[in-house]
């Protein structure tokens, strides 16, 4: 069984994962692969991650834990505003992110459910090679053929922006937390185990950027 983590505006996620945790276990599944967030991530976006983690160790399931990176289409998917106003505003500095796309995550949660050998058992899941917000920036211009700046703020002045755009409050606060922990490198290990898993190389940004570009 395949447990993807519920929506962030969920009031109580660990209580709603709970939900189908136990319901997996009353009907004897066999492994439960759960989609979590990377071990390093001290951001308010994983707490609710490490609790339901910690809800499946305690439920006796046999168990996998995804823990997936960051995803390319984070970035590919907002690329209007992007184009419109010539820049990348995020709040992580010099920071990287070793981002993949959803597909590679995808076929990574598929290699463990048709597979062996992976009952209790971590993966830390990213892609082969981090990039920086600078580095995004100088390739979305190129590939765009257009000038495009890096513009780095603090994360309160995101967080403002953010919530400029429509994105409620506390979801800003919580994105803007997001890039504290990259400027910390925090979403920035390249373990390898995601490309092990799927028997070949991660999808890099600047593919990703292609196809949104072409979209």
């Amino acid at each position: 069984m395949l447990l993807i983590s519920g929506s962030e505006t969920h009031k109580d996620r660990v209580a709603q994962h709970k939900v189908v945790i136990d319901a997996a276990r009353a009907a004897g599944a066999a492994l439960l692969a759960y989609t979590s967030a990377p071990g390093s991530l001290t951001a308010a976006l994983a707490d609710d991650h490490r609790g339901t983690e910690k809800v499946i160790l305690e439920s006796g399931l046999p168990y996998t834990l995804l823990r997936n990176s960051w995803y390319n289409e984070n970035y590919t998917e907002n690329l209007a505003p992007v184009l419109e106003y010539n820049a990348v505003v995020q709040a992580a500095a010099e920071g990287k992110i070793a981002s993949a796309t959803r597909a590679d995550y995808a076929a990574a949660a598929v290699a463990v459910l048709t597979g062996e050998g992976h009952e209790n058992t971590t993966y830390e899941l990213s892609g082969d090679t981090a990039w920086s917000y600078a580095e995004y920036a100088a390739e979305v211009a190129k590939q765009a053929g257009k000038e495009i700046s890096f513009n780095a703020v603090s994360k309160e002045a995101l967080a403002g922006i953010l919530t400029g755009a429509g994105v409620p409050e506390p979801m800003a606060v919580i994105l803007a937390g997001v890039d504290v922990s990259i400027e910390k490198g925090e979403l920035a290990g390249t373990t390898g185990d995601l490309s092990r898993l799927i028997g070949r190389p991660t999808t890099p940004i600047a593919d990703s950027i292609a196809a949104a570009l072409k979209a």
